[in-house]
């Protein structure tokens, strides 16, 4: 039966390839999804847990390439990829994301004519110094189909000379595996000291913030000045603290660090809290969802519909206390809702095959 590969690096590509994982269990198509975890994270908090929690089965194929820099990590993911498909050939590959491993898988697949779907596309955040600007730039210039989050991303798409058979405005996949698990994920208890909408929740890891001591003094620096007023959670990602080992950086009083988070229970602690904090993309969306301000310490974002839905903004280290103070103190707007993050992106995915794959069937 014909393959297809669900290809995932990183931890934040499980949700929204698990969307259409579970639309094709339901319309298979004739054809057989098969996940492929290059290996990028891989530790039980960053891989084996959200693939639980998100209903999916172990990788079919594991290509266990992790860590190196940009050009290491990059490098030997194409190789690893392109002996697979040298052997183990599917009729469609679909990339999400736009991490390392992303774009070194869709480089391979295209490179041996295997047609590529972005899962994805379109995300622009105008920064041209940033490792994933540039690697999403650079898949959605090669690849076959390019599956936007809304209507307005797909529109930029098309404007930069996209063809419009390959364009589509899917929606937000992510959306839809935040819809199946809040139910257990709000059931679950909270990490021992927090009381739902009494604390906040701070995630960082992007290198503009946690590369350089000092940046990542200042941010620190800020957030505790910002829990004094209210207490924040904070799930440290591997990268970050690592780099609290090697800057000695300490963290402030008001601030709990906690361990890496499975998909359910960061959803969980996300979901009772009373703001977020973060440099994440995918936190952003899900603040905008599940209605929650947030603080996005970034100059730039790649999801300004976020922006444009209320709830998001784009904060400095030096006014996060204020804006702290602001949600505190009702002067927040409501999210408002974004159209096609509806909870039915699989199912938008799965039309879009089901159109085209037989000429992808033909061609291969």
């Amino acid at each position: 039966m014909t393959e297809i590969h669900l290809v995932v690096a990183a931890r934040p590509n499980l949700p929204k390839i698990a969307a259409l994982w579970h639309a094709l269990r339901e319309r298979p198509l004739g054809a057989t999804p098969v996940i492929v975890h290059t290996g990028q994270h891989h530790d039980a908090a960053m891989f084996r847990e959200p693939l639980e929690d998100l209903g999916l089965p172990a990788p079919a194929v594991s290509l266990d390439v992790s860590g190196g820099s940009h050009a290491e990590l990059t490098g030997r993911t194409l190789m690893a990829c392109g002996a697979l498909w040298e052997q183990r050939r599917p009729a469609l590959a679909v990339v999400p994301g736009d991490v390392d491993g992303a774009l070194a898988a869709t480089l391979a697949a295209r490179k041996l004519g295997i047609p590529v779907a972005h899962l994805e596309a379109g995300l622009r955040c105008g920064d041209h110094d940033m490792p994933e600007e540039i690697n999403r730039r650079a898949m959605d210039a090669v690849s076959d189909l390019l599956w936007a989050p809304d209507e307005a991303t797909a529109a930029r798409l098309l404007g930069e000379g996209h063809s419009p058979r390959a364009v589509r405005a899917v929606g937000n996949s992510m959306v839809d595996s935040l819809l199946r698990t809040l139910p257990a994920a709000r059931a679950q208890p909270l990490p021992a000291g927090l009381v739902p909408g009494q604390y906040g929740v701070l995630t960082l890891h992007r290198p503009a913030n946690v590369d350089d001591a000092a940046s990542l003094a200042e941010v620190l620096a800020a957030a505790g000045d910002a829990a004094e007023a209210l207490p924040l959670a904070w799930p440290v990602h591997p990268r970050t603290a690592a780099r609290l080992q090697r800057f000695g950086l300490r963290v402030p009083d008001g601030i709990t660090p906690l361990p890496p988070l499975g998909y359910r229970a960061f959803l969980g602690l996300l979901a009772g809290a009373r703001l977020a904090c973060t440099d994440s993309g995918g936190v952003q969306e899900e603040a905008a969802v599940l209605d929650l301000p947030c603080l996005t310490l970034r100059p730039s974002t790649e999801r300004p519909v976020t922006l444009a839905a209320g709830s998001n903004r784009l904060v400095s280290p030096a006014v996060l206390p204020d804006a702290v103070a602001e949600v505190l103190a009702g002067q927040w707007p409501r999210s408002r809702p974004i159209p096609l993050w509806d909870g039915r992106a699989g199912e938008r995915m799965v039309a879009h095959l089901a159109e085209i794959l037989p000429a992808l069937r033909v061609a291969a």
